[in-house]
């Protein structure tokens, strides 16, 4: 075996790209002389012709690790047919290469290569030599990467042991059951009632809906889409209000208000055709069905039923058996939908992992400890997301209700800041403030704040008792006199790995902060429960479920305060599990006007929002999750890690055509295209399915026997390696899914949350 070592940037070699615009007062980070073309993963084998004429084919790599989602070992194969002849060489390379992932747009790059192995058994080391730099050369940018769902189907979940977080509960929420139509107002303890200019109604700012207090006649109404409901206490019972008071009327005329007053003056519905209203002030969960329970047998499974006229995940051990429900990734368990519930994931029926993955709820296998769903969400769940950030980056601004209040955080020596929206930490004597993914440290609790390439280790003993937890999840990788390069975990937004899967939230509940002045302040801490929270493996994250859960989407998600303007914002939204983004134009208090923009709030912070857009969830809108947490930021001071793949959309690619890339008179490479006859998918040409073996020789699979490439001719193999047939059926799998996640996306369905196909849904009340 003739053998080859040395230092290339080859094959999948990406860097970044300076971010948009810088804002005023910020200093931009260095930026590339030229934008590279979109990256896509396109189809294998790809073809290209070199500086010296030659065709090279370059097979889809095998994936033979993928240490800590940071490093990877890859095998390829590649074919040689320099110009002027028709006798390929055929070779084979053993890479080792840094990664970053692009989790929105399931795609992997590949940068500071190693070639640790190289093995073309026609050529001399020589022309070796000149193939790798050939390989180097002829490879554009945009190709340098590759789809995570091949990546994923390569990696051997056997020898994946997930890291379990540490303190994680699963004590069961409040779970309400209804076979009719029904909601869950969800308060964050006693209801916090906001006054409204010039009006005699108060609005509840802490739950998920429109509830309002009329003081002069002491009742409470709940808007319900264009429903009215009324009560004499805000526990019930609640009946259809018939007429409103006029004060409903004389509401703002702006947008915190816009969807209340559009409901005006309500639909008259019957007393038997309200919803049913369940009301907690502590964090719920609602299964709602539409009728008796339909019952669907699981394909592959023995007693296992699918429950399928409900939103919820909820599976049944027989007709007659117990009952489980699934939701922010953990499963409960009881003996009818009434419960009493129990924490029951380590024990599961095999059954469950017997759900097909054409199933229409094959999502809950992400949930499933010991399956390859599970694993894969976990691999997902700790892949960092990282970002280059200039030291000259802009603090956002810090508001404090009153003089600044710390409190010791149990079991560390570090303090929390109570009375702001800002994660602020002190420890000894100085301030570290943690927002959006970027550290920054002053002297003083109130700043001046400047970015630190440096956290104080006692800030990672922080434990998952604490709201404070997320921020253990924002590490420093790389400091110079410049810049700092920042990673944070998924955890941060509040994806956890707990027993073996992903789970949503730590299960802690966080009481909020409240001030009551002139004007009530209330800073929520989300919680794990009050959402209906799932899991979408297209995504890697959670988004909320049920419409039942109210317009602004969960627990005490119906309306923000702005510390700076000292203003709440209610209205149109999209929220995600762990925040929101709501548009409209809201009160001051201080200067008793109206200001309009955009604002999204979360527990840490607010920002301009020109979309709805959540940088902790990594929601977009209503379909997209997995968004890096860096691009909240919207300047060119912060460098996402991933910024290569922030607009790969579309290619060539998706009708099956090939890119070859050519030398153009100046020496850079230029791609051009040519149509779908030239390759296929999943790695198929017209000379078969063609793999690197681990022991250097290079092989290729027709029907269902393989061949090995040995003195410039094939031979039969008797009993070929275990590791080849894995490799073949990931690659068909990993080209599969990757082709569906393609399709799903282009046509706008990807964010359904199943791995294959659809399904019923009911229960929901439109």
């Amino acid at each position: 075996m003739r053998k080859l070592t040395a230092i290339v940037a080859v094959l999948f070699t990406i860097g970044l790209n300076a971010m948009g615009q810088s804002q005023t007062g910020q200093t931009p980070l260095a930026t590339a002389p030229s934008t590279p073309p979109v990256p896509t993963d396109g189809d294998w084998p790809r073809r290209y012709v070199t500086a010296s004429g030659a065709q090279l084919i370059v097979y889809q790599p095998q994936v033979a690790s993928w240490e800590n989602q940071r490093h990877a070992v890859l095998w390829a194969a590649v074919s040689y047919t320099p110009k002027g002849t028709q006798t390929p060489a055929l070779g084979s390379l053993k890479v080792e290469s840094d990664t970053s992932v692009a989790l929105e747009e399931r795609l992997v790059s590949f940068s500071d290569f190693t070639i640790a192995e190289s093995k073309f058994p026609t050529l001399e080391r020589d022309a070796v030599r000149t193939v790798i730099d050939e390989i180097r050369a002829a490879v554009p940018l945009n190709q340098r990467v590759i789809s995570l769902d091949r990546v994923l189907a390569n990696i051997d979940k056997s020898q994946i042991v997930p890291k379990n977080v540490e303190g994680v509960k699963a004590d069961p929420p409040t779970i309400f059951f209804s076979k009719t139509a029904a909601i869950l107002v969800n308060i964050d303890g006693s209801p916090i009632w906001s006054t409204i200019p010039g009006n005699d109604l108060k609005s509840a700012v802490n739950t998920n809906w429109d509830l309002f207090s009329h003081v002069p006649t002491a009742t409470y109404y709940l808007r319900v889409d264009d429903v009215w409901l009324k009560a004499a206490a805000v526990e019930g019972p609640w009946s259809p209000a018939g007429h409103l008071p006029d004060s409903f009327a004389r509401l703002p005329a702006d947008d915190n208000w816009k969807d209340v007053k559009a409901s005006l003056p309500g639909k008259t519905v019957s007393a038997s055709m309200a919803p049913r209203v369940f009301l907690s002030t502590t964090s719920a969960e609602l299964i709602l069905l539409k009728g008796e329970p339909t019952y669907v047998p699981v394909p592959g499974a023995q007693q296992l039923l699918w429950i399928d006229n409900t939103e919820s995940d909820v599976f049944r051990m027989g007709k007659t058996g117990p009952v489980y429900f699934l939701v922010a990734g953990r499963w409960f368990a009881a003996s009818d939908f009434a419960g009493p519930w129990a924490f029951a994931t380590p024990r599961l029926p095999d059954d469950f992992k017997k759900i097909p993955l054409e199933h229409p709820r094959s999502r809950v296998l992400a949930s499933v400890p010991g399956t390859d769903q599970a694993i894969e969400a976990v691999l997902l769940a700790e892949v960092p997301q990282t970002a280059r950030v200039s030291k000259t980056l802009q603090a956002p601004t810090v508001v404090y209700q009153g003089e600044p209040q710390f409190k010791p955080i149990e079991h560390t020596t570090v303090e929390l800041a109570v009375n702001t929206d800002k994660d602020i930490v002190k420890v000894g004597d100085l301030y570290y403030m943690c927002f959006q993914g970027v550290w920054f440290m002053a002297m003083s609790p109130i700043g001046p704040w400047t970015v630190t390439g440096s956290a104080p280790a006692q800030i990672y003993d922080i434990p998952v008792s604490s709201p404070a937890y997320p921020i253990t999840q924002v590490t420093v990788e790389d400091s110079t006199s410049d810049a700092v390069v920042f990673a944070t975990s998924m955890a941060y937004t509040g994806l956890m790995v707990a027993w073996g899967t992903a789970v949503w939230g730590t299960g802690y509940y966080y009481p909020p902060y409240v001030h009551y002045g002139a004007y009530p302040v209330y800073y929520p801490r989300y919680p794990t429960y009050g959402y209906g929270a799932m899991y979408n493996p297209w995504t890697g994250s959670y988004a909320r479920g049920l419409g039942a859960y109210g317009p602004y989407g969960g627990a005490g998600v119906g309306a923000r305060y702005n510390p700076v303007t000292g203003t709440y914002a209610r209205g149109a939204a999209v929220w995600g599990p762990y925040a929101g983004a709501g548009v409209g134009r809201a009160y001051n208090p201080r200067t008793g006007t109206y200001a309009r923009g955009g604002v999204a709030y979360g527990p840490y912070g607010a920002r301009g929002a020109a979309q709805a857009y959540n940088p902790r969830t990594g929601a977009y809108g209503a379909t997209r999750q997995g968004a890096n947490v860096y691009g909240n930021w919207g300047t060119s001071a912060v460098q996402r890690g991933d910024q290569w793949a922030r607009t790969a959309h579309t290619t060539s690619y998706a009708t099956g055509a090939t890119t070859r890339a050519a030398q153009g008179s100046g020496g850079a490479g230029a791609v051009r295209r040519t149509g779908p006859t030239g390759s296929s998918f999943a790695g198929q040409s017209r000379r078969g399915d063609v793999y690197a073996g681990h022991d250097g020789n290079v092989y290729k699979k027709d029907g269902g026997s393989w061949q090995r490439y040995d003195k410039g001719s094939w031979n039969s193999v008797q009993r070929p390696s275990r590791q080849l047939n894995t490799d073949s059926r990931a690659r068909s799998d990993g080209a599969a899914r990757a082709n569906q996640f393609r399709s799903m996306r282009s046509s706008g369905s990807w964010g359904s949350g199943s791995f294959r196909g659809g399904g019923r849904s009911g229960g929901r009340r439109r």
